[in-house]
């Protein structure tokens, strides 16, 4: 249900959901030429993507399919270079449900690789009528 929402509202995106739990996701996204910047790392902007859409999964999988949440605050943590030839996986994790704001943190790692890449902590406004 999650994933159909989400390839109806943001048909561009080449996130895919992989996982979604209580309080969690796990959303992916392929890397290639177009995904690096100069020095063969991963660019910045593409991480936060991945941090930004599996955060809204999270919050999509405990409060219903709201298609205004939008985020209101999203800091990261650049902490490992990327690897340049393994996707990005974000592991989300809700730490705060409230009525009008709900925060998370995500972990995002090169697949197969211990060490994450960098660390994520956003909030998401929840629209007044729900």
């Amino acid at each position: 249900m999650i994933t159909e929402f989400l390839t109806n509202e943001f048909p561009q995106s080449k996130c895919v959901l992989e996982a979604i739990g209580e309080r969690t996701s796990i959303v992916s996204h392929a890397i290639g030429f177009n995904e690096l910047r100069p020095g063969g790392t991963v660019s910045g902007p593409l991480l936060m993507t991945v941090a930004d859409v599996a955060l809204y999964a999270a919050v999509l999988g405990e409060v219903g399919l709201v298609a205004l949440a939008v985020t209101s605050n999203l800091s990261i943590n650049f902490l490992t270079k990327p690897a340049a030839d393994k996707d990005i996986v974000g592991y989300a994790k809700l730490t705060k449900v409230g009525r009008t704001l709900v925060m998370g943190e995500v972990m995002l790692y090169s697949r197969g690789v211990e060490q994450p890449v960098a660390q994520v902590i956003g909030t998401y406004a929840l629209p007044a009528n729900g």
